[in-house]
């Protein structure tokens, strides 16, 4: 079995906790859920959203290593492409209004009516987080990249984001831990954008 490429698994592995943790759509999804329908709704939904987001983390995965093996004009057009998403979404996370994820609860989930259907939709239906693992993935995936490098980045991504959503869920709701994250979501969204454009900048340099 070829060794696992661990710099790109850690890569990715950092991208993957600043996404799950920035609040946003997903967080109040969970949120409601565990709320309306205790902590075992709010399992449901965290587990259903891990698996839509697990869904597009190994098709971005898959289906870009076989783009940089077979096309890499292109992937090298989709590099560039990924460097101006990942500046536009740091841009995004600087200026986002905390306050104004609320709103966002009345449009996206008022149709669901299962944690799990509710968790799964908002990921999988989200282009935005197709938009983000290529950007993302795009920079960290390498040819010759082996299947299990390519499965365990995969399954970091589902994993990590089950897990987070989980601590939610179980642990974070109803304490001064997840009223402390809220308060502090400006902080940690210019967080997550200084290290996007940071991540950008080191692209833009490795290619020059």
């Amino acid at each position: 079995m070829e060794p696992l490429a661990w710099e790109a698994i850690l890569a990715a592995g950092v991208f993957f906790v600043l996404g799950a943790t920035s609040p946003g759509p997903s967080l109040i999804v969970v949120l409601r859920n565990t709320l309306i329908g205790g902590r075992r709704q709010g399992v449901a939904c965290a587990i259903g959203h891990g698996i839509g987001f697990g869904i597009y983390a190994g098709s971005a995965v898959f289906g870009l290593i076989l783009l940089l093996e077979n096309s890499p004009d292109v992937f090298f057009a989709l590099q560039i492409i990924g460097v101006f998403l990942l500046i536009w979404y740091g841009i995004k996370m600087w200026t986002a209004e905390v306050d104004a994820l609320q709103e966002v609860e009345a449009t996206s989930v008022q149709h669901q009516r299962q944690g799990f259907a509710e968790g799964f939709a908002i990921a999988f239906f989200n282009p935005k987080i197709a938009l983000f693992l290529v950007a993302i993935l795009a920079q960290v995936l390498k040819p010759g990249m082996g299947f299990s490098t390519k499965l365990a980045i995969g399954m970091l991504g589902m994993t990590i984001d089950t897990v987070w959503y989980l601590i939610v869920a179980m642990v974070l709701t109803g304490t001064p831990a997840l009223e402390y994250l809220r308060k502090k979501g400006e902080y940690v969204y210019k967080f997550t954008a200084v290290a996007l454009w940071f991540f950008a900048g080191s692209v833009v340099y490795s290619l020059v």
